[in-house]
């Protein structure tokens, strides 16, 4: 029933003036919010990027240099994982084949077994019964680096090199009388950024680290106890660690001494959990090989070759092992599983790894020809790549930087996807896993509502004795309490750290403003 009453008339006009009136003010007051936070003592010396849009009409909610070019730490892994996902699939697959070179005889190889490397980042040492990728929070690759407590994978670091010896000997190999041989030609060995291993080759075995996981004695002063993990017999690790005062700070450091020889030493407080060091490996292909040779032997192959001594042999032509039998493959859980792994645990040498993988599906080698690859990908998601730069799968480089729109050009393009969901569900969740954990209380309202992926960068200032905050970052998803769903992307850069604090409260500080996002942001006038 249409009305023209004069009163009715009115009553509409001023709704209709109201709506976008009340929508402007919840938006005025979210603004004040973030400038409250971003304003502060601290930043005086440092720079805010920020970009907040509606994911739906893709108008921005909130923006501040959002045009600037900023270091982005780990958010580049962002870009690096999309375009990956984008080029392989959510379930493309690695698969490590092993080929046998000369006559089987009586259960006798006359000649070798050849690994061949296909860039398998965990090669099984992270997988569950399940075929899943496991995770912890705080990553084994950032013991060294981080004043959190790294933990270890409930897994077998070996598993795919078990895997493959079972089926060696079930191809009835009994015995090899040559030598055992890593192919790891696939791309140019190449070295990555962040913390944590770099050395990056097509052949990764327990992230190409030795862990070392002391424990203290039972008084201070005794000798801590000491496992070495995937066990072996020609690395050598020298521990001499002895526990502390149970007041006191833990104080183990790793020195490389010679190749494959690590010298621990230091104290760890009594009471304390049990402790993880990483000794990182210097050259990737011969500690495969070593683990490979003492994994057959295990498996009831005997291995006449020494994993102390170099092959005396030459590997095949690359497009030789057509004339070759495969007596061994491992397959890897797909590749939605180790997005997972990359951007929960912001795990730099994996990420670094795939700019190589991308260069390599194409017939190229190097991490030049990978990252030209990932800018061509990029484009055709939408992003503005002469905004940019990017040296790095991981992030840190000199060169990388980003601006906010382009981070959420990035995050806009993947939406459209129909794998939005594997990409979105391998972020980090906010109070709930990996990397954002610990940002926000339990009892946060914006806890699970938040997936974005964090970034952390630091220096030390030795002039003053404190942390250079060279970067922290945060780029994601949510859905604001209003129901508007949103894009975001938080940069901050160069913030001198009082002595003493560390980048923990900057963290907290980001997961701060995703509360007043989720708290804030007004209705679109759409949903109104």
């Amino acid at each position: 029933m249409r009305s023209s009453h004069p009163r009715c008339l009115a009553v509409l006009t001023l709704a209709l003036f109201l709506i976008p009136l009340a929508t402007s003010r919840a938006a005025d007051g979210l603004d004040a919010r973030i400038k409250e936070v971003i304003a502060r003592p601290d930043y005086k010396h440092s720079r805010w990027g920020l970009l907040v849009v509606d994911a739906n009409t893709g108008k921005p909610i909130y923006q501040h240099n959002a045009d600037e070019l900023f270091a982005p730490a780990s958010v580049t892994k962002l870009y690096t994982c999309a375009a990956a996902l984008v080029a392989l699939g959510p379930d493309h697959r690695f698969r490590t084949p092993v080929y046998r070179r000369g006559e089987l005889v009586d259960g006798t190889l006359k000649g070798d077994l050849i690994l061949v490397a296909k860039g398998d980042p965990t090669l099984g040492g992270r997988s569950d019964a399940n075929g899943h990728l496991v995770f912890k929070n705080s990553d084994h690759t950032y013991a060294s680096f981080t004043s959190t407590l790294p933990e270890l994978t409930d897994t077998d670091p070996l598993a795919g090199l078990r895997a493959l010896a079972q089926q060696i000997r079930k191809s009835g190999i009994r015995k090899v009388e040559g030598e055992v041989l890593i192919d790891d030609r696939l791309f140019t060995p190449s070295f990555g950024s962040g913390s944590g291993p770099k050395i990056i080759t097509p052949i990764m075995v327990n992230d190409n680290l030795i862990d070392v996981i002391v424990a203290p004695g039972k008084a201070v002063g005794e000798r801590a106890s000491v496992q070495v993990r995937p066990k072996n017999e020609f690395m050598q690790t020298d521990v001499q660690v002895e526990t502390i005062g149970k007041d006191e700070k833990p104080t183990i450091t790793v020195e490389l001494v010679g190749l494959g020889r690590y010298v621990l030493r230091g104290g760890i407080p009594l009471g304390s959990r049990p402790l993880v060091r990483i000794c990182p490996v210097a050259d990737p292909e011969s500690f495969a090989r070593g683990l490979f040779i003492e994994t057959l032997r295990r498996e009831g192959v005997s291995v006449k070759a020494s994993e102390l001594r170099r092959p005396t042999v030459t590997l095949p032509d690359q497009d030789g092992y057509a004339g070759l039998t495969t007596v061994a493959r491992y397959e890897s859980p797909p590749l939605s599983e180790l997005l997972k792994v990359i951007l929960k645990v912001s795990h730099n040498l994996y990420a670094s790894t795939l700019p190589l993988l991308l260069a390599s599906r194409n017939d190229k080698r190097t991490m030049a020809e990978g990252m030209a690859l990932e800018g061509k990908i990029l484009a055709e998601l939408g992003v503005n790549v002469k905004s940019i730069a990017l040296e790095t799968g991981a992030g840190g480089g000199s060169c990388d930087h980003v601006t906010p729109r382009a981070t959420v050009e990035l995050l806009q393009g993947m939406a459209r996807r129909s794998d939005f969901a594997v990409f979105r569900s391998a972020l980090p969740v906010l109070g709930v896993d990996g990397t954002l954990v610990n940002v926000v209380g339990k009892d946060s309202p914006a806890r699970g509502k938040v997936w974005a992926k964090t970034g952390t960068y630091v220096d030390n200032d030795l002039l003053n004795d404190r942390i250079y905050l060279r970067c922290k970052s945060l780029a994601g998803v949510m859905t604001a309490k209003s129901g508007r769903k949103l894009v975001f992307a938080v940069f901050l850069n160069h913030v001198p750290l009082p002595p003493g604090v560390n980048s923990t409260r900057e963290g907290k500080l980001l997961g701060r403003l995703c509360e007043i996002l989720y708290e804030h942001t007004p209705e679109s006038v759409s949903q109104r």
